[in-house]
């Protein structure tokens, strides 16, 4: 795969960890229907309008309210990309996250990643592993594959980057022109972008989500 585009993160503190940069392509992109059956997912367009904002990768932990609750809107990580996207549909993952998590805790990775014994309002949505644990619960777990037509505009896709760095984003109905595969939009250093990079790294979950 042919790269143009250096993505780099200074540093992610706190509960998320260091990012690490890779290039990924952005070619020229069309924009058309998976088949004859399939609309743009809601998500999908929710997820195009999040690349009109200025977003400076910081993932600390801050006190947001809840629910509804957001971190300021000019900083973010992969995961508020999703979250904000989500929101824009009606669809709070704050609320949804935390109360799930309160009803059984101990099926989410809280405890074993980070040492937790209660649900946290703050963060909890706004790490990759919930959202993970989030989506096998209440959405579709599909097949994890190497061919692009399984992947559809709305869908959530996982990855884990070099350093076993967990991270998310959102399938588009945009395609790049050269190899057909459908774009994502993700925030992996320098805020929401367009690119083909679904195939970039080690994919982990994809997931419909869509209650």
């Amino acid at each position: 795969m042919m790269f143009s585009r250096l993505m780099i993160a200074a540093y992610l503190l706190s509960s998320f960890g260091p990012i690490w940069a890779q290039e990924v392509s952005t070619q020229q992109v069309t924009t058309e229907p998976v088949s004859s059956n399939t609309l743009t997912h809601p998500l999908a367009i929710a997820a195009k309008e999040r690349l009109a904002h200025e977003v400076r990768y910081d993932g600390r932990y801050i006190s947001i309210p809840y629910p509804n609750g957001d971190v300021p809107e000019n900083i973010g990580v992969c995961t508020d990309v999703v979250i904000r996207a989500y929101r824009t549909t009606g669809i709070d993952l704050q609320k949804l996250v935390h109360e799930d998590m309160k009803r059984d805790f101990d099926a989410y990775p809280s405890k074993r990643i980070w040492a937790l014994s209660r649900p946290d309002a703050n963060i909890d949505h706004r790490r990759v592993p919930n959202l993970q644990a989030f989506f096998k619960r209440h959405g579709e777990s599909l097949d994890i594959t190497q061919r692009a037509e399984n992947y559809l505009p709305g869908d959530i896709v996982s990855w884990m980057l070099p350093g076993n760095l967990p991270h998310i984003g959102i399938v588009v109905d945009e395609y790049d022109s050269d190899s057909g595969r459908p774009l994502v939009v993700h925030n992996i250093g320098s805020g929401p972008q367009l690119e083909d990079m679904l195939f970039a790294y080690k994919i982990t979950g994809h997931y419909r989500f869509s209650p």
